[in-house]
């Protein structure tokens, strides 16, 4: 045997000795101790007892650390992305591969504090090629990414001689993203482009078959010939449809640590976090293009690419990276909204979402001047009073805001929307609607 191969086999030995119980150790003793007493007293039948009672453990050991490495294990999640406050099934599998039954089983996943207590089960014997499966289920009112495993496997022999612990590699991963309410379908003003319309409005003037000629190639439509270009040019030349500009929309999420007060589920940054959760999803169900900015210049998925809405299997995956980006982002560590604004000055019109913290006059300055490169102007103030203290003048604004910041941006043209602590998104969000068009009674287009 090479040398590498007895040291694994000295090491599994001590594995398997280590694993034995109290029973276990005390039928070795008992067995040893017969052992010495038949040799001293020269009694064979002893001899036969105490070898009997020493070999019962080792066996089961031995039996116990080849079974070990012959069960295998799985997890499967359903879902694995859930809103915060909602339930996740975790699902497990054992298998065993080996050719010999298991004894007892006892399993424990390891979860993070905030989904729960870790799950235990006690499964009894798998015969060869056999399995078992065992669910539990995890919640958490916190977005984040939580990690789920190893599991660990105990397993013991029958006659309780030996157990021993099995950690698994594997291990997956839970997103709790926030929670995302359904939003009204509201026009938001004749000004933002494209709420329903925009994407019939954009087409050009000729229609959906205005005529951009190019090249035939292979296995193009004959119907789509445009023979007066071909004529023209001297070649065959086909008609292409014109893709409609959809109408775009950016969601501005003000991170600053500075602008909010408090933290948990309840606080004005998860607020906004989850508002602009909402108008995200609902802005991909009506067709928008859209994307994420933060404070500190930040785009998702990506600079100089938006999320396409639809129902695709790629708008569907764009949509879980939002969400999945939400999950996760945290406070900033700055002070300003200036590299937001630098986004901004370079990009085309369309509708602007901004949800907003504390602003000084500084900031709101260079929040109103967002305004000149959208169609549209939405600004949420959630007012982040702390536990314990009174509520600030609704006259001055969200909790922290300087009494003149949000003067200056519906001057701006911005819609501004202060938001009560709790507020459901819906109402805001039709309040931003009545607001914008003056309309009294609001309400759905």
């Amino acid at each position: 045997m090479a040398p590498g191969g007895r040291q694994a086999a000295r090491g599994g030995v001590r594995v398997a000795l280590a694993g034995l119980t109290t029973r276990g150790r005390s039928f070795l003793a008992a067995g040893i101790a017969a052992g010495v007493c038949a040799y001293v007293l020269g009694q064979e039948d002893l001899l036969r007892v105490g070898l009997l009672l020493a070999a019962l453990p080792l066996l089961c050991a031995v039996a116990v650390h080849r079974t070990r490495h012959r069960v295998t294990s799985s997890r499967r999640l359903t879902p694995a992305r859930v809103p915060t406050g909602g339930e996740a099934r975790v699902h497990l599998r054992v298998d065993n591969v080996a050719r010999l039954p298991t004894g007892l089983l006892m399993l424990q996943d390891r979860v993070p504090y905030v989904l729960g207590p870790r799950p235990r089960f006690v499964l009894d014997r798998i015969e060869p090629g056999g399995r078992r499966e065992v669910s539990y289920r995890v919640r958490s009112d916190l977005r984040g990414r939580y990690p789920l495993g190893p599991l660990e496997l105990r397993l013991a022999d029958p006659f309780g001689m030996c157990e021993l612990t099995r950690s698994f590699a594997a291990h997956d991963m839970l997103t709790v993203v926030p929670q995302v309410e359904p939003l009204p379908p509201v026009r938001l003003g004749r000004g933002a482009q494209g709420l329903g319309d925009g994407r019939q409005r954009s087409m050009a003037v000729g229609g959906e078959d205005d005529v951009l000629p190019r090249g035939y190639r292979y296995g193009d439509d004959l119907r789509r010939v445009h023979w007066r270009s071909t004529a023209r040019y001297g070649e065959l030349m086909v008609r292409r449809e014109e893709q409609p500009q959809r109408a775009r929309c950016t969601v501005l999420l003000d991170t600053r640590r500075t602008a909010y007060r408090g933290a948990g589920p309840g606080s004005a940054f998860e607020w906004s976090v989850s508002g602009a959760a909402s108008v995200l999803t609902h802005m991909l169900q009506r067709g928008f293009s859209v994307r994420l900015l933060t404070d500190t210049g930040t785009q998702v998925p990506g600079e100089g690419t938006a999320v396409f809405g639809g129902a695709g299997a790629e708008t569907a995956e764009a949509a879980g990276l939002l969400m999945d980006t939400l999950a996760v982002i945290g406070h900033s560590e700055g002070d300003a909204l200036s590299a937001a604004q630098d986004v901004l000055r370079g990009s085309d019109e369309g509708l602007l979402v901004a949800f907003l913290g504390a602003l000084d006059e500084e900031q709101a300055r260079i929040v109103a001047r967002m305004r000149h490169r959208t169609g549209g102007a939405l600004a949420f103030l959630p007012e982040d009073t702390a536990d314990g203290e009174d509520e600030e003048d609704p006259s001055e604004g969200s909790a922290g805001t300087a009494p003149g910041a949000e003067r200056a941006l519906r001057e701006a043209g911005w819609t501004v929307v202060r938001a009560p602590r709790g507020a459901p998104m819906a109402s805001v969000w039709q309040q931003a609607d009545r607001e914008r068009t003056g309309v009294a009674g609001g309400g759905d287009r």
